[in-house]
């Protein structure tokens, strides 16, 4: 069993009391919680504030969940301006009151650390630097006198924007003990020149905060997982394999609206992740070790990861986001990938599609994304094969990535008219709005004027298209 504890974010939860999202947090199967201080859920400037964190220290452990306490309110300290001011600003005298505000609370709550981060820069950055630097020990001095751990999180645009950044700052100040590091896997994704599992294992035995969250690269934008390009799996695997023992949360601050199916969705998908991680890393390692493995581990993931869908709520049959299965045969993929020739990995890859069954050939094509690359031409292929099908997974699968790097524009416009055909959402299809031209809006335009002659409802997602194609 992983020693770290799966939570999500209150910040998750802005539309809801802070009794009632603990109160979900706990029911959904999360045994940990991080706490964004904020107006309506803990306000660190509540006169009865003493009172109010006895209350939710009391309530955490009725839940049995454990705590980190987050610092990222938006306009906790200015109406105005979002996150200001910060450790960076000319003046930080309200920042550096909140942060002992929050040590004082994480004491009281016994929260595993106060998580902050330095603040975006707007002057010179040998000017900031010195700013940060100067006004730490005063922080760093406040949570030792109260025993409290801080997690110094590296945020994308900010002056502290990468791990190698919170590496040097942390050196600067001499590697204080009580400065610990958060790390928010999604921002690995969007700025780290190495992957979120590289740098968990950099960042082993610092590590006192892990925020969960998909991204894709060179984007700040907090994404349900499947949605970015986070590994997820490599991810988990990695904390396991640090010996991580803390708190490892979703940070989704913009899906309030759906919190209670969102972090459902959230915690189902980190399950799929972990995917029996023991059968998984052993399928890997014998593949490694003995690619032809992959004959009889291959057909055997769904028996043991789970076929369910990444996304129940929003996808419940799997057609956008893949299933678990799907997961994990392209983990398994990749491995192989890894361990034979350009060649024998071609025709690994062909037979292990021809011979499977709608499962397992769905899982080929799901791939394909990630392995299709070292086998252009027979991933092709495999992608017409299936487009002549009238399995809609598979031709939702086959529309992925790999096909709009090289599926030629006949074949994929075809693809394209044959999810409207079978009903498949045309969110499955990768990149869409870069590869639609003017022939395939003609071909939707005759499509839908046929569906009108003949007295039948045009779909949502054909009209949606002739409305947002220019």
């Amino acid at each position: 069993m992983s020693g770290y504890h799966l939570g999500y974010g209150t910040n998750g939860f802005a539309n809801h009391r802070l009794d009632d999202a603990l109160a979900i947090i706990a029911d959904l199967g999360y045994t940990s919680v991080a706490l964004t201080l904020d107006h309506q859920h803990l306000d660190p400037y509540a006169e009865d504030l003493s009172a109010r964190v006895d209350r939710v220290a009391t309530r955490l452990g009725e839940l049995g969940l454990r705590c980190v306490v987050e610092t990222g309110a938006r306009f906790l300290l200015d109406p105005w301006h979002k996150h200001e001011p910060t450790l960076v600003s000319e003046n930080a005298d309200k920042r550096l009151d909140f942060l002992a505000r929050a040590i004082r609370v994480a004491e009281g709550l016994g929260a595993d650390c106060v998580s902050f981060w330095s603040g975006v820069s707007t002057v010179d950055e040998t000017i900031a630097w010195e700013r940060l630097r100067s006004r730490m020990p005063a922080v760093l001095a406040e949570a030792d006198r109260r025993g409290v751990r801080l997690g110094l999180e590296p945020e994308p645009g900010m002056l502290v924007e990468t791990l190698s950044d919170a590496l040097r700052l942390r050196g600067e100040l001499g590697d204080p003990d009580g400065l610990g590091i958060t790390l928010d896997v999604g921002h690995c994704v969007a700025v780290e020149p190495q992957d979120a599992a590289a740098c968990i294992r950099q960042a082993k035995g610092l590590l006192v905060n892990v925020q969960l969250d998909d991204m894709r690269p060179g984007v700040h934008e907090h994404l349900e997982f499947g949605d970015g390009q986070l590994d997820l799996p490599a991810t988990l695997a990695a904390l396991d394999e640090i010996g991580y023992t803390g708190v490892a949360a979703v940070e989704l601050p913009r899906h309030s609206h759906a919190a209670p199916q969102v972090a459902r969705a959230a915690l189902t998908a980190l399950r799929a992740a972990r995917l029996d991680q023991s059968w998984l890393g052993e399928a890997q390692r014998r593949i490694t070790d003995e690619p032809t493995a992959v004959r009889t581990l291959f057909p055997a993931a769904g028996r043991h990861v789970g076929r369910g869908p990444l996304h129940p709520g929003s996808d419940p049959d799997g057609l956008v986001h893949g299933t678990a299965d799907d997961l994990a045969r392209t983990r398994l993929l990749t491995t192989l990938a890894a361990a034979l020739p350009a060649g024998e990995f071609a025709t690994e890859l062909a037979d292990l599609y021809r011979y499977g069954d709608g499962a397992e050939r769905r899982g080929v094509l799901r791939a394909l994304s990630a392995v299709g690359d070292k086998a252009v031409a027979t991933g092709l292929e495999l992608v017409r094969d299936a487009l002549r099908s009238n399995d809609t997974g598979l031709i939702a699968a086959a529309l992925g990535p790999f096909a709009a790097r090289h599926l030629d524009q006949h074949g994929w416009r075809h693809g394209v008219l044959k999810c409207l055909f079978t009903g498949i959402p045309l969110a499955a299809v990768a990149e869409l709005d870069r590869r639609a031209d003017d022939e395939l809006r003609r071909m939707i335009t005759d499509y839908a004027g046929e569906r009108r002659a003949a007295g039948r409802a045009v779909p949502a997602d054909a009209l949606r298209f002739l409305e947002e194609t220019p």
